[in-house]
């Protein structure tokens, strides 16, 4: 990974009191190969499914065409030239905030009529110099963007959110005029209480008070994004002993000289890694799930559970994972915590075959370890927003 520090991105929405679909659409997308992040919040005029359909085609475009490199003027025309106009306020039917991170280079953000993105030096607040871009098109001839750029540097944020955050309180006694300045006010004092907060925790309670400023029904559909620059949290999964033995010693010297969280997974992995390292294995007799053997205990292993079938589960899990989703106490369960707590996961995959592995009158989904390993990082990388490694032995 030579990225200089770990990109954490979280998004927290509330529906327009009267809708069960949010207008409001967040995307994202991790280019691995790039080392790029693309961030984009739209705001469909209105609520409801309507809102949904044009702020979803938004920011599918807005995306794509971010991906490809378009210039920012290009991408605001073709956006809008694809978007309808409403016919009585004269202005396109969906807002857009775009943000564009080279991990090891410039972020860029380009903004059409969301409010205008909070970006905080620690605990202070940055003001990059934004430019205004005036569209020349005989469509949306005047019509004006913000963009700005920077380099950023860990411990910075940028906080976005829609007209349901800063419109919020619209009209009661403590906002007449909405939440507008005192929301970026909020956040400040956020982030200077507890300095290493998690993007997670910022939107939600950015989220939470523009929910209270409506008495909790809220007038309009409300998004927060929070973006953070900092140190990456890592997790080591070893699983399967190594094609050649003599490589034995090299996987325990990998284990033992990581410096993060530690999981294994297998018997035989654990037993390779014990002996090199000369460490003993507590194995326990408490059943938390009965579809898997329980978890062992090994010094220097934040982890230790069998193998293909605790994988196998993982991938589960992490597929239908959301929100709502209740880990249990299982060890599939543990190690689906260990990785959504992290944000830089290795794996060290050994490659001899476990003959048991291949015995056809096992359950179908009993699949070799290379091939749930590969499933469960995909999943990392495009659900997730992980940086994942994998490495053979």
């Amino acid at each position: 990974m030579s990225s200089k520090f770990f990109i954490e991105v979280n998004c927290q929405q509330k529906n327009h009191d009267e809708e069960r679909i949010c207008g409001d659409v967040f995307y994202s997308r991790r280019l691995q190969d790039e080392e790029r992040t693309i961030i984009v919040l739209s705001d469909g005029m209105g609520h409801g499914v309507k809102a949904n359909v044009l702020a979803t085609l938004t920011s599918t475009m807005a995306l794509n065409f971010t991906i490809e490199h378009k210039e920012v003027n290009t991408i605001a025309e073709i956006i809008m030239n694809t978007l309808p106009v409403c016919s009585v306020r004269k202005m396109s039917y969906s807002t857009f905030s775009i943000v564009d991170i080279d991990h090891n280079g410039e972020t860029r953000i380009l903004e059409y009529d969301n409010p205008q993105c909070l970006i905080m030096r620690g605990t202070e607040e940055l003001e990059p110099e934004w430019q205004c871009i005036i569209l020349n098109s005989e469509k949306n001839a005047g019509k004006e963007l913000k963009f700005c750029s920077f380099v950023p540097q860990k411990e910075d944020r940028i906080i976005l959110w829609t007209d349901g955050v800063a419109q919020s309180g619209l009209g009661s006694a403590d906002y007449p005029f909405g939440w507008g300045d005192e929301a970026r006010e909020f956040v400040k004092r956020m982030v200077k209480n507890e300095p290493d907060i998690s993007a997670r925790k910022l939107s939600t309670k950015v989220v939470n008070m523009a929910s209270l400023n409506d008495g909790y029904h809220p007038k309009d559909d409300t998004s927060c994004v929070t973006i953070y620059f900092r140190n990456p949290r890592k997790l080591l999964i070893c699983t399967g002993p190594p094609y050649e033995k003599e490589n034995d010693t090299k996987l325990a010297k990998i284990f033992d000289t990581f410096e993060g969280k530690k999981a294994i997974c297998g018997a035989t992995t654990v037993d390779i890694i014990a002996r090199e390292l000369k460490r003993s294995v507590e194995d326990s007799l408490e059943f938390t799930d009965p579809d898997l053997p329980p978890i062992s205990q090994m010094e220097g292993a934040d982890l230790v559970t069998e193998g293909i079938l605790t994988l196998s589960k993982v991938n589960t899990i992490l597929e239908s994972y959301n929100e709502n989703t209740n880990l249990g106490r299982g060890p599939a369960d543990e190690l689906v915590k260990l990785i959504l707590e992290s944000d830089s996961i290795e794996f060290v995959i050994g490659t001899c075959i476990n003959v048991a592995h291949q015995d056809p009158n096992l359950p179908v989904e009993l699949e070799i370890r290379r091939t749930v390993v590969k499933r469960i990082a995909n999943i990392l990388q495009d659900k997730f927003l992980k940086e994942v490694k994998l490495q053979f032995l």
